[in-house]
C-alpha cells in the first residue's frame, strides 16, 4: 500500500463533454474518429501530458481527466481549459464543436445514440441489452467525478461518513440539466432523477443513490457489492459486468485504488467554475473529517433515507430547495428548524472561510456568481425566459458553448444590471 495516497493529498477530476455541430448544435458521435485523428488508431485513451482525453458509452462524448491524481485545483483548471481548446481546435476540422451543461436541451437520444464499437464495446453492449441505452439517462448526461483518496480502512470510515452527509445537498450546488427536448423538466437536475431511475430492473445497483452506512471494506462488499454481484448474475451468465463497474451509488468506493468517487455533480458551462465547485466540496469535508463542524461519530449515525429524501428536494429546486430536517441542519450549526439549500450553502461557505481563507478566496469570484444567481440551471432558465423555441434554446447553449471555449462564468443580466 506504500504507493497510495492519504486523504486530501491529491485529487482526480473528470469532465465530461458533449460534441455538437457548430452550426445546428445537433449531437456529433465522433469521439473515435477524433482520436485516431490524433493517435493514428482508434483507441480509448489519448494521454496528453497533465489531463487525458478518454471515452465514454456514446460516440458523442469525449472525457478529460487528470492523468494522475494532482494537487493543485488552480493549474488544473488551467490544463482543463487547455485541453478544451485543443479539442475545439482539432473538432472544428469536422465542423464541431464542444458543448457544456449536463444535457443537450434539445437532442432526442432514441434517434442519436451511437455507443462506442471499439475496445470495452462488450461491456457496453451488455449494459445495452440490459438496461437500454439509447435513453437521456444513458446518452445524454454529462457530469463532472471527483476522486478522492482514502489509505485503509481508518482513513475509509471518515471520509465515507463525511461523503454521504454532503451528496444530499451537491444538487443545490451543481444543477446544470433543466431543459431536455426543448422543454422544461420541472427538475433543475434531471440528470440526477435519470440517474437514480435508470438502472431499476436491478434497484441494488443504485440504492437510495445515498450509499448504505459501511465504514470498513468488509461492510461495504457485504452490503454493496456482494448484492450487486447476486442480483446481477441472471441477467450476465457470461460475467462480464463486475460489482466495481455496476455500483452506481451517487459516491462509490474503489479499494482496489483507494478512492471514493463522487458522481452527484452536473458539469457547469467552464473548467473554473467545476473546479471553484471542486475545491468547496474538498474544503467542506476536510472539515467534517476533521470534526471541526461535527463529530465523526454523528456523521456515521445517518441512515440513507432521511439524506435520500433531502436529495430529491435538491434535484427538483437545487438551491431554492427548503430543507426542514432539523437534525440534518444542526449537524452543520443551524439551528432553524428549516432554511433553503442556498442558505445552508452560504453558511457553509461562511465556515470554510474561518477555516480555510486563502484556499477559499481564491474561488470566489466564481463561487460568487452561483450564490447570487444561481444555479447554472437557475441561470439557464432564466436566460431562456419562458421562451422555449428551438431558436433561443440554441441561442443560449451557443453563449454557453463560448462559455466553455474562453473559460468563462455564464451570467444572467437583467434589465436591473442594464
Amino acid at each position: 500500500m506504500s504507493n497510495r495516497l492519504h486523504l486530501f493529498q491529491a485529487y482526480g477530476i473528470e469532465l465530461e463533454y458533449m460534441i455538437v455541430d457548430k452550426k445546428s448544435l445537433a449531437v456529433r458521435p465522433l469521439t473515435d474518429l477524433l482520436f485516431k485523428k490524433v493517435t493514428g488508431e482508434y483507441t480509448g485513451d489519448v494521454d496528453r501530458g497533465m489531463v487525458s482525453w478518454c471515452n465514454e458509452l456514446v460516440l458523442h462524448v469525449v472525457e478529460l481527466k487528470c492523468t494522475k491524481p494532482e494537487a493543485h485545483m488552480s493549474e488544473l483548471a488551467d490544463q482543463f481549459h487547455k485541453n478544451v481548446e485543443e479539442l475545439n481546435e482539432l473538432l472544428d476540422s469536422f465542423g464541431a464543436m464542444l458543448l457544456p451543461t449536463a444535457a443537450h436541451p434539445l437532442m432526442n437520444p432514441e434517434k442519436s445514440t451511437f455507443l462506442w464499437p471499439h475496445d470495452n464495446n462488450d461491456i457496453y453492449a451488455a449494459y445495452n441489452r440490459i438496461f437500454n441505452c439509447h435513453g437521456h439517462g444513458w446518452s445524454n448526461l454529462q457530469s463532472t467525478h471527483l476522486n478522492l483518496p482514502f489509505y485503509d480502512d481508518e482513513e475509509f470510515a471518515r471520509l465515507h461518513a463525511a461523503v454521504r452527509l454532503i451528496l444530499p445537498i451537491l444538487p443545490a450546488l451543481a444543477a446544470s440539466s433543466p431543459i431536455l427536448g426543448g422543454k422544461e423538466t420541472g427538475f433543475l437536475d434531471k440528470r440526477l432523477d435519470y440517474y437514480q431511475k435508470n438502472q431499476k430492473v436491478i434497484p441494488s445497483i443504485t440504492g437510495k443513490v445515498i450509499p448504505e452506512r459501511a465504514f470498513s471494506k468488509r461492510q461495504y462488499h457485504k452490503m454493496i457489492y456482494d448484492r450487486i454481484a447476486h442480483d446481477i448474475a441472471p441477467h450476465d451468465p457470461e460475467n462480464i459486468l463486475q460489482p466495481v463497474w455496476l455500483n452506481s451509488r451517487g459516491a462509490i468506493a474503489r479499494f482496489d485504488r483507494g478512492s471514493i468517487e463522487i458522481r452527484l455533480l452536473d458539469i457547469q458551462e467552464c473548467p473554473q467554475a467545476d473546479l471553484a465547485i471542486v475545491n468547496l466540496i474538498v474544503l467542506l469535508l476536510k472539515l467534517l473529517v476533521e470534526e471541526k463542524i461535527c463529530s465523526h461519530h454523528e456523521q456515521q449515525q445517518w441512515e440513507a433515507q432521511p439524506l435520500n429524501d433531502i436529495f430529491q428536494a435538491t434535484i427538483r429546486k437545487a438551491e431554492s430547495a427548503v430543507i426542514d430536517n432539523a437534525d440534518y441542519l444542526k449537524v452543520f450549526g443551524i439551528e432553524d428548524k428549516s432554511i433553503t439549500a442556498k442558505k445552508l450553502w452560504a453558511h457553509l461557505i461562511k465556515e470554510a472561510q474561518n477555516y480555510y481563507p486563502e484556499e477559499v478566496e481564491a474561488w470566489m469570484p466564481q463561487l460568487k456568481v452561483i450564490m447570487e444567481q444561481g444555479t447554472l440551471a437557475t441561470r439557464i432558465l432564466n436566460s431562456v425566459s419562458g421562451e422555449y423555441s428551438e431558436d433561443n434554446i440554441k441561442l443560449i447553449y451557443r453563449e454557453l458553448s463560448d462559455c466553455l471555449k474562453y473559460n468563462e462564468m455564464f451570467q444572467v443580466w437583467v434589465k436591473e444590471q442594464l
